[in-house]
């Protein structure tokens, strides 16, 4: 991997070219080869960054701005199109390297199976991982018609990676009743419909660990985020959130890794859902680079 060639297509916002010095590095994982539905979520890194011209640096939720933190955005993965499993490797071996350097990985997807080889490197090198998971599916699904590799399956395959106990999903209102009852049966966190709340009550016993968040951005509902390649309603709203991304901020866990997936540009004409993608990766960086610096 090189990390010294500055890349030169568009950057997200308040990134600078310097590897060395950043403390996160912003990625895009352009991959959409399983989906079941709508395709069209490699597109959304690209466009994320090219919408983030409109944000301002400063959050006013936290009251910090992006020169307070060293991002490197170092572009999207090169994967090889249409090959899953080569795709994943890639990932997965890209992402090493990042912790290596001692760097907080940020991904931006693609489809939800890219965080699988992202959580899988994370776990290597925090072996008492704990998965935040804000999602309007389940994703614990073994295959989808045969298929192992699939968007519906990196939730099931991180928790039997790392154990159940150690996963807790929000926000979720669709899955098989199979998937709800062997999460039931494992020990792993489910909670139905709802995010901030449930999530507060969680961020304590969670106190002290390494955390991964991965945000599917289709845990919003489709008013807020029509963008994606399955819609699904009776989401969350837009500022619920970004008030569960604050409240992982201002707790005691230590975030080790993030991503935001399955936005699909084509499907908004009015860009409300990349705009929104932007806004909520502007609030991760800021945000839980907090959590480190406890």
């Amino acid at each position: 991997m090189r990390f010294d060639e500055a890349y030169s297509g568009n950057i997200f916002i308040g990134s600078q070219q310097n590897f060395e010095e950043a403390e996160v590095v912003l990625y895009g994982m352009p991959m959409d080869w399983t989906v079941s539905y709508r395709p069209g979520s490699r597109f959304g890194p690209t466009r994320i960054r090219e919408v983030s011209i409109g944000l301002e640096e400063y959050s006013a939720y936290l009251d910090r701005e992006l020169h307070e933190v060293s991002v490197y955005d170092a572009g999207d993965i090169p994967l090889p199109f249409g090959n899953a499993p080569k795709s994943l490797d890639v990932i997965e071996a890209y992402v090493d390297e990042i912790l290596g350097h001692g760097k907080m990985p940020l991904g931006i997807g693609g489809e939800h199976l890219v965080s699988w080889p992202v959580m899988k490197a994370v776990a290597k090198k925090y072996p008492d991982l704990a998965i935040i998971h804000m999602d309007a599916h389940t994703d614990l699904r073994v295959d989808y018609e045969g298929e192992p590799l699939s968007h519906s399956t990196p939730i099931r395959k991180i928790a039997e990676h790392i154990g159940p106990k150690n996963v807790y999903s929000f926000g979720i209102r669709s899955g098989m009743k199979e998937e709800f009852k062997w999460a039931k049966e494992n020990g792993m966190h489910i909670s139905k419909f709802e995010v901030l709340e449930p999530l507060k009550e969680i961020l304590p016993t969670l106190a002290g660990r390494p955390v991964y968040v991965t945000i599917d951005i289709d845990v919003l509902d489709p008013a807020h985020a029509p963008g994606t390649g399955t819609v699904d309603c009776g989401g969350i709203t837009s500022r619920e959130l970004l008030a569960s991304i604050h409240a992982i901020s201002r707790s005691d866990v230590q975030v080790v890794g993030a991503d935001l997936v399955e936005v699909a540009p084509i499907y908004d004409a009015s860009e409300q859902t990349a705009n929104t993608a932007s806004k909520l990766i502007r609030e991760m960086i800021l945000g839980y680079t907090m959590t480190t610096k406890k």
